[in-house]
Order: structure tokens, then sequence, then C-alpha cells
């Protein structure tokens, strides 16, 4: 499946607009985890088990608006968007979302004249 985010896929026409997919996830800190990052962010630095965090919670709330166009036929999703909200003092919210949409086939590049001739046929040595 195609994912962009832009509006439109290189080399293919839209078909049709299957309307908006979304997938969201919600993620809570961990206490132990926030012990060790929080004694990181006295001295600076990445909060790598954060990041982390973030970086599955987007893939979880990508692969979840991938299965929902799935559901629709969908061959690709345009204007892909991730938004993040605070639930509580310790989650929040990833959402993914889009629009699902059918392609039509790309263009086929005609093939030169010059590339159809069939080849001589073998000479006798």
């Amino acid at each position: 499946m195609h994912l962009t985010n832009t509006e439109k896929i290189e080399g293919y026409e839209i078909e049709e607009d299957l309307g908006l997919v979304r997938g969201n996830t919600v993620r809570a800190k961990n206490a132990l985890r926030d012990f060790t990052q929080g004694i990181r962010n006295i001295f600076g630095g990445e909060l790598k088990a954060y990041s982390d965090l973030m970086t599955d919670a987007r893939e979880e709330a990508l692969g979840r608006m991938v299965q929902e166009a799935q559901r629709l036929n969908a061959d690709a999703v345009v204007n892909v968007r991730f938004m993040t909200s605070k639930i509580t003092g310790g989650g929040a919210e990833i959402l993914a979302y889009g629009t699902a949409v059918k392609l039509k086939n790309p263009p086929r590049k005609s093939r030169s004249p010059s590339s159809q001739q069939t080849p001589p046929p073998p000479q006798d040595h």
C-alpha cells in the first residue's frame, strides 16, 4: 500500500476517494522509566526511552490506519498526518490519519518502434 504525506502519488491518478482513515493508540509512561529519564533530564540529552516509546506508538497508529484502509480496499493513503495529544499526566494519544484512495493504473510507457523489431535470424558459419 502506498502511503504519502502529499495529495497525490507520482505516476498515478486517484480514481476514487474512499474517505478518512485513522488509527490511534494511547501510551502511558512507565514509573521506572520516569525515574531513569528524570535523572537524564537533570543532565540533558535525549530521553531515549521516551523517543522509543513514541516511535513504537507512531508505528502502531500507522499500522491501524493502514488496516482501516485495507478494509476499504484502498490502494493508497494520501495526506498522511500524525497528531499527539496529552490524555493524562502520564499518557498520550498518537493519531495517524489520511485519505484512503483507489488508484488508476499508472500510464504505460510505450516502447519505441525500434525496440519492437525482431532480432535478425542467426547466421550459419
